[in-house]
């Protein structure tokens, strides 16, 4: 029987062969997930190079492993994804939320701290929710904050409504699903917003991704924004976003590393929005509009 080591090695060749970019911290989590161990657990084994464990199931694992080289992400294969400080239960039908996007919701977090310390409470708006991940964050991160996610998809409404159900109770209590289309929810609320925060679909139609992914396996209406650049979603959504603003309330909107420009001229137009500016990601390419309801 193989070792660890040899086993992790043989797994990390055939991923990296297929194309997979992250094929040693993939091998890693299907191993641990398979022997329902710890990841570090794995790597350490793996060190070590110790004996395979007796009794694996190794013909699941040698499933999960060839769904990978199929290009299935690896979160609908574990069922899992996780964001800043929370794990949360994924799979087809719900968009995987990304690493650049906690940076977005780490900026939508500092504004309702803001609101927390100025009016002693603070509501949070999460448009497009998909799993949640986003407004589960800012009520985790963010003590006292009320957050309402808002998703127009029943399949992943499913898994928006699961992770917020699954949530240590006093995180719980805060956290509202609402089932309606962001361009046009505001009838669904009877208060104002502090924080509107969204992580819309934005990719151009002609756009396709190149990593299957993406492409094959994230909902399309999660991905596509509509109209030749792939804004006429997120320009929708913005529109809303100003209805569901108390004045002096910001929104908070990721985009692509290209439309930072379109996004803040289209803010600038309005009457309603004001100090519209772009924030970069941790790679310092442009990925959010930011902009203050303003009075008129």
């Amino acid at each position: 029987m193989p070792t660890v080591g040899t086993r992790l090695r043989e797994t990390t060749r055939r991923l990296s062969e297929a194309g997979v970019a992250s094929a040693r911290h993939d091998a890693i989590v299907l191993i641990a997930h398979t022997l329902g161990l710890e990841p570090s657990y794995i790597r350490t084994a793996a060190a070590r190079d110790d004996e395979w464990p007796p009794g694996a199931d190794l013909d699941l694992l040698e499933a999960r492993v060839t769904r990978r080289i199929d290009r299935e992400p690896l979160q609908h294969i574990t069922g899992k994804a996780y964001f800043r400080s929370i794990e949360l239960q994924v799979g087809p039908g719900v968009f995987i939320p990304r690493p650049e996007t906690e940076v977005v919701a780490g900026v939508a977090m500092a504004y309702a701290r803001e609101a927390l310390e100025m009016r002693g409470e603070v509501r949070v708006t999460d448009l497009c929710a998909g799993s949640g991940a986003i407004g589960i964050a800012v009520a985790t991160e963010v003590p006292y904050a009320e957050v309402s996610m808002v998703e127009a998809s029943e399949e992943a409404l499913v898994y928006l409504r699961l992770n917020a159900r699954f949530q240590p109770p006093e995180v719980r209590r805060r956290l509202r699903a609402v089932y309606a289309d962001a361009r046009n929810c505001l009838r669904q609320f009877d208060a104002c917003a502090d924080v509107v925060v969204t992580n819309p679909p934005y990719v151009p139609i002609s756009a396709v991704p190149r990593d299957p992914e993406v492409a094959l396996h994230d909902p399309p209406e999660a991905l596509y924004g509509l109209g030749e650049d792939g804004l006429d979603v997120p320009r929708a959504i913005l529109d809303e976003a100003q209805r569901l603003l108390r004045v002096g309330g910001v929104v908070v909107m990721e985009h692509g590393d290209d439309q930072g420009a379109a996004l803040r001229e289209y803010a600038e137009s309005s009457e309603w929005w004001g100090d519209a500016h772009t924030l970069t990601d941790l790679t310092g390419r442009d990925r959010m509009l930011v902009a203050t309801r303003v009075g008129v």
